[in-house]
């Protein structure tokens, strides 16, 4: 009896450890969805719109592909679309990071592109797929392109990350300065609690002050993360999240926040690896407000934590 009562207990065990790491299951990106993501968006934008802004979706992935990519497009597109906060031009060209191409545009998606190791630098990828290109040329462009990109919102555009979009140019340390840090890692998927820092916030005014839960991939940062030269807007309890790597002094772990590069505004959110995610009204607007504030029309609080 007390061997099948421990037989018995082990499945348990095991049974509820894999429930809590595997990946959710990936939805079509058909009609329905895309109509339950437009009921579920806001009706109009959040602050005045102060002219038709022009947005890039870039959408590239060279290293992992998220499942998510196609969902988060649709969310982008139907944000600006629905409310009128902006247009959109979707594209995985890199070559639209030229200078003269990027002066088009108010503010940049960068949606989930992952690069290849140990690069980690997205331009050269792309760049590498052309064989007419020395291996000097490439590497040469690929500054270029990044040069480009960081002068953009130096200048005073927008710039958005969603999820794996930080890891696009993961070892360029003025990237990650730009965007508040670099990816580290991840542990298994799992059910993420998280919380407002800062409730009263017009960012995070959409989740009414309360705390949410969702399943995704808990990111955890490096380089210049260390700094928090950024004001956060959602963070998880270091010690509920499950298999991290390496102990730290920090209580919390931010996964989403907002700061300035220069003239220019940077919308980050970790959430999410899955689109599941996107089924939520609160989430969509959040979203929205992020978009809203990188390109300006928002006006908040972004001075950083670390002042």
């Amino acid at each position: 009896m007390k061997k099948l009562f421990f037989i018995l207990l082990l499945l348990t065990f095991f049974s509820c450890s894999f429930s809590q790491n595997k990946s959710l299951e990936p939805i079509p990106v058909d009609d329905t969805w895309k109509e339950k993501i437009y009921q579920l968006a806001p009706d109009k934008a959040t602050a005045k719109v102060s002219k038709m802004h022009k947005v890039l979706l870039f959408s590239l992935h060279t290293g992992f592909k998220h499942w998510v990519i196609p969902h988060a497009d649709v969310v982008i597109q139907t944000l600006g679309q629905k409310t009128g906060a902006f247009e959109v031009v979707r594209s995985t060209d890199v070559y639209l990071f030229e200078k003269s191409t990027l002066k088009q545009f108010d503010a940049i998606v960068l949606n989930n592109n992952c690069s290849i190791g140990p690069e980690r630098d997205l331009f050269y990828d792309a760049l590498n797929m052309n064989t007419t290109f020395s291996e000097q040329d490439k590497k040469k462009k690929a500054a270029e392109f990044e040069t480009n990109l960081l002068e953009f919102v130096n200048k005073g555009g927008g710039l958005a990350v969603l999820h794996g979009g930080i890891v696009m140019q993961n070892n360029s340390l003025e990237v990650s300065k730009m965007i508040g840090g670099s990816f580290d890692y991840h542990p298994p998927q799992q059910m993420i609690e998280l919380k407002i820092a800062e409730e009263s916030h017009p960012l995070t005014k959409a989740f009414n002050g309360q705390s949410f839960s969702h399943y995704d991939e808990p990111y955890f940062f490096k380089n210049a993360y260390t700094q928090k030269d950024f004001r956060p807007m959602l963070f998880m309890e270091f010690n509920k999240i499950q298999k991290v790597r390496h102990e730290t002094n920090d209580k919390v772990s931010y996964v989403s926040w907002i700061k300035r590069y220069g003239k220019g505004k940077v919308f980050y959110a970790s959430p999410s690896h899955n689109a599941q995610s996107y089924e939520d009204a609160r989430m969509l607007q959040y979203y929205l407000n992020g978009m809203q504030y990188v390109l300006g029309d928002l006006k908040c609080d972004d001075s950083p934590i670390s002042q």
